[in-house]
């Protein structure tokens, strides 16, 4: 499963999921594409596929408890989408029990790779789909906003998931406070957490490392248009491991590309529409990462 966030809103969370679900498919691969963004979906409108009269949206509200009767078909053999249309617009996202009953589904569904695109920010549901997979893409783009909401949205994941794997109570506690950012422990990076959790508990302390190894988002740049652009991902990785004791991996980037705002207007994919563009190209080397991958 993998799941694309990023935080901010426009960096093209949704182009690089249809195109790589598009991709992924091309490989041979059954997807499922499932739009998570229920307040702003447009995962069906990127993939050509005319506003399905079913979605997510009637799982969130317990009209359809089978999520797998939710899927429907695509104009690319070997891809399926569950929409997230037609969601309740004032409470779109499903409370904490239903959440843990969709992202159990979504590991059950029928396919060799679920592609969930999310919502912008940092709500807890958006975290939850995030972690769910263990297979987390952040995508920002060259720019000041982007690359700070990236880091914002990071560190937000990394404690929610440190929140759920810590057993002890105060220890919990101690996650919880660490997320405010102006605590008054001084607590600013997961490195500062930890050294506070072994001073409470040693055990603890061990199974905080242990699950801060196997969080290793994975990075794509969107937009590139320069060298030093292309070494923002780097960067990224760099500043992940010195100041937040994360593994992470930069799996590529796509160019700034007019056939990317082309096939964003023609409501086709750009690795489908236009294969032998310089975006196409890129997003299908990152899909051959990710089978290769799975291999």
């Amino acid at each position: 499963m993998l799941s694309i966030g990023g935080g901010k809103g426009g960096v093209g969370k949704t182009f690089v999921a249809a195109n790589l679900a598009v991709a992924l498919a091309r490989h041979g691969k059954r997807v499922v594409a499932v739009d998570c963004d229920l307040e702003g979906a447009n995962l069906h409108t990127s993939l050509g596929v005319p506003t399905p009269r079913t979605s997510l949206a009637d799982f969130v509200s317990q009209r359809q408890d089978d999520l797998g009767k939710l899927v429907v078909d695509t104009p690319v053999q070997g891809l399926r989408l569950i929409a997230g249309t037609h969601a309740h617009l004032g409470d779109a996202q499903p409370n904490h029990l239903r959440r843990v009953r969709l992202m159990r589904a979504l590991r059950r569904l029928d396919a060799d790779f679920v592609i969930a695109d999310l919502g912008a920010g940092t709500h807890s549901s958006v975290l939850d789909y995030f972690l769910v997979g263990g297979e987390g893409l952040i995508v920002l783009q060259p720019e000041p906003t982007s690359v700070e909401n990236a880091y914002t949205f990071l560190r937000a994941a990394f404690y929610r998931r440190m929140r759920l794997a810590m057993v002890g109570h105060g220890v919990r506690k101690l996650v919880t406070e660490a997320m405010d950012q102006r605590n008054e422990r001084g607590i600013r990076s997961p490195l500062d957490l930890l050294r506070e959790i072994e001073a409470i508990d040693p055990q603890e302390g061990a199974r905080f490392v242990e699950t801060m190894r196997a969080f290793r988002p994975r990075v794509i740049v969107n937009g590139v248009r320069t060298a030093e652009d292309v070494k923002l991902g780097f960067a990224v990785v760099s500043v992940c491991r010195k100041y937040f004791g994360i593994e992470a991996e930069y799996l590529g980037y796509v160019n700034n590309d007019d056939a990317a705002r082309r096939s964003v207007a023609a409501r086709r994919p750009v690795v489908e529409g236009e294969s032998g563009s310089d975006a196409a190209i890129y997003l299908q080397r990152i899909a051959r990462k990710l089978v290769g991958r799975e291999a």
